[in-house]
């Protein structure tokens, strides 16, 4: 057997000789020709959503689907018998019903990072509109009002103190862009160390709501879980300063949207905002939304990865994870895999490189109604011997290990618990 070295994010599937990719979404044209030179059956239509993208899936039977902003359901994948790889072109991936994929034995990819400069570029953007109150300044020229007075009021980002919510790519990016402004940058994670901090010139906030008060703007970049979900809530904004910055570029599950509303209003908040709660998954659609209209708020259409330069790198990293699959099994960027091991012992069996062989080992643990975990298989340079690592869900016992020894090709049997050494 051949072995594979799996680092946290890597899975390993058998793709078939010629598979079937569904681009369900708007994809750069040179990614497009790249997949289909690997002799992929690619269909692409960029305005698949709902029953539509269901139907577009149980036509063309795709092992790949790939999408950008579309919501995918457990029903849509299963219409599909074939399906293996959903690949999430951006980074976060909470579209993607990650229950159901798991549960069906489907692999999650993403393509973490590679919007993290365009994403940081919109958010200073915002934070410059919020401060200059650009985006209205526009409005009133256009509208033939000249009003210099009004928009002569400004606090200036120079050696004002910026709070970054999330270290991640993003913000990294946002981070090296106020140092770049000159501003004092506190930053808050659950993975942030003081000597990580140190590492990226920034003071490690000991929580949200330090935070919150200390920082003249405040940038949100939190991925969407059910940890995130409203974790900027009113006891955060209510410990912002009076005439502060909140800007969130992330998603709009991580802020608590009815609170933003009413105590921006009060404390004269800016807000800057590219991520709504509820807003449409893709295309022009009709969105009513009482903070995104309120007149402290300067809002974008969720565009913040949108750039040529960001959709290009995404659709080489989508190339990259497609080529793995189907060039060696392996699904890169995996995001849906088990971080709580059942595993209750680890049987490590040298065995002669030869059929049938593991096939035994497997035949009695499933007599004794022991399961495998996990496991992968370490082959000896010449490829005679290997090495099989078996995680099981529990301790084999020792007439089972000795039926395994009955067969002549097994040369060694090892089995351990959590903390001691059962046989050998």
């Amino acid at each position: 057997m051949q072995h594979d070295t799996l680092d946290s994010n890597t899975c390993t599937s058998t793709p078939t000789e010629q598979i079937n990719i569904l681009l369900a979404d708007a994809f750069a044209p040179s990614g497009v020709d790249t997949l289909a030179s690997f002799g992929c059956n690619i269909s692409h239509d960029s305005s698949l959503q709902g029953d539509a993208l269901r139907i577009a899936i149980r036509e063309h039977n795709p092992a790949v689907l790939i999408v950008r902003s579309t919501v995918v359901t457990e029903e849509m994948m299963d219409a599909s018998e074939h399906l293996t790889v959903i690949i999430r072109a951006g980074a976060g991936y909470d579209t993607i019903d990650i229950q159901a994929a798991s549960a069906r034995g489907i692999y999650i990819a993403n393509c973490p990072g590679k919007n993290a400069i365009a994403v940081a570029e919109l958010t200073w953007g915002l934070i410059l509109s919020c401060d200059r109150k650009i985006p209205s300044q526009c409005a009133e020229l256009a509208s033939g009002r000249w009003d210099k007075k009004k928009y002569s009021k400004a606090n200036g980002l120079f050696g004002r103190t910026i709070g970054v919510v999330g270290i991640g790519g993003i913000g990294k990016e946002v981070i090296a862009r106020a140092h770049a402004f000159g501003m004092n940058v506190v930053a808050w994670s659950r993975s942030l160390t003081t000597e990580k901090a140190n590492e990226l010139g920034v003071t490690c906030a000991d929580n949200l709501l330090s935070l919150a008060a200390v920082s003249d703007v405040v940038s949100v970049h939190l991925a969407s879980t059910s940890e995130t979900d409203k974790i900027i809530n009113a006891d955060f904004f209510n410990e912002m300063k009076s005439g502060s910055i909140f800007v969130n570029t992330s998603r709009g599950k991580v802020v608590d949207e009815k609170a933003l509303h009413e105590i921006a209003g009060r404390k004269s908040i800016t807000v800057g905002l590219d991520v709504y709660e509820n807003e449409p998954s893709s295309g022009e659609k009709v969105f009513t939304s009482t903070l995104a209209g309120a007149p402290f708020v300067f809002g974008t259409h969720h565009i913040g990865a949108s750039t040529s330069q960001a959709q290009e790198a995404i659709a080489d990293e989508v190339v990259r994870v497609v080529a793995a699959f189907t060039q060696e099994g392996r699904v890169l960027n995996c995001v849906n895999l088990n971080t709580d091991s059942n595993a209750k012992a680890l049987l490590c069996v040298r065995h002669k490189n030869l059929p049938g062989v593991l096939a035994h080992v497997f035949d009695e643990l499933s007599l004794a109604h022991v399961n495998v975990e996990e496991m992968d298989n370490i082959m000896y340079s010449g490829n005679q011997a290997a090495c099989a690592r078996i995680q099981l869900d529990a301790l084999p016992s020792a007439s089972v290990i000795a039926a395994m020894k009955t067969n002549n090709n097994i040369l060694s049997i090892t089995v351990t618990s959590q903390n001691e050494e059962i046989q050998k």
